[in-house]
């Protein structure tokens, strides 16, 4: 597959295909489509979360991070985002810092079980 293949579409079409490789958990490539999404629409939070998640669970933590920290600019009480970045500096044995990140995330709402 080329580089092309992941930036080609609408929007809409990018957001469908990082979808269904992300539910195929081909979290690489669902990152590769959600990149040049984030750089279209930076505004959005949805693309950048689930770049967030792609990025976690293909333990690329570092980059999982800043986009964390980019949607909690966003949207400071995004509750998922803030449970993903407690649950990201942990992974990376950052614990006293994923603490208040945690603590807050269970007081927007979000299921720590």
């Amino acid at each position: 597959m080329t580089h092309t293949y992941y930036t080609q579409g609408s929007p809409t079409e990018r957001w469908e295909r990082a979808g269904l490789f992300f539910e195929a958990k081909d979290y690489a490539a669902a990152a590769r489509v959600l990149g040049s999404l984030v750089e279209e629409v930076p505004e959005q939070v949805a693309p950048r979360l689930l770049l967030a998640r792609a990025y976690y669970h293909s333990a690329q933590l570092t980059r999982a991070e800043t986009e964390l920290r980019a949607v909690l600019e966003r949207d400071p009480v995004e509750h998922y985002a803030r449970l993903m970045l407690g649950r990201t500096l942990e992974r990376q044995g950052r614990d006293e810092e994923a603490a208040g990140h945690l603590r807050l995330a269970e007081a927007l709402g979000a299921s720590l079980a």
